[in-house]
């Protein structure tokens, strides 16, 4: 799904330090389709926003059962709740589990004077 740029998504500070938060868009009138929307996460490394649609490229399986809970214990990963698979934070790739070599979908988005804007 098409995300425009420019949609201003909230200030950096709606996400802490070290953590991801899970975004729902309604892109109704982007795709021409009444209830389409777009379900997407960031997460935040000091400044550096990271975003990634929220689908799993295993099983095409929202990555967590779990509101905002994107992230392993340490922080260091992004993982899959539903098989263990674990991917790198800054390009998605699945460094473990059962897609191994596999990416997450990009969600580009970037801060812009302090407000996470897609890109």
């Amino acid at each position: 799904m098409m995300i425009p740029a420019g949609v201003r998504l909230g200030p950096l500070e709606l996400i802490e330090e070290g953590r991801a938060r899970n975004f729902v868009l309604d892109v109704s009138r982007t795709v021409g389709v009444d209830n389409s929307y777009f379900h997407g996460f960031i997460v935040r490394r000091g400044q550096t926003v990271y975003g990634y649609r929220d689908l799993c490229p295993h099983q095409s399986l929202p990555l967590t059962q779990k509101l905002d809970d994107y992230l392993t214990p340490d922080a260091k990963f992004i993982a899959c709740s539903w098989h263990g698979a674990l991917f790198q934070v800054e390009d998605g790739q699945c460094v473990g589990g059962p897609c191994a070599g596999a990416r997450l979908q990009p969600w580009p988005v970037r801060v812009e004077d302090g407000i996470i804007i897609t890109a």
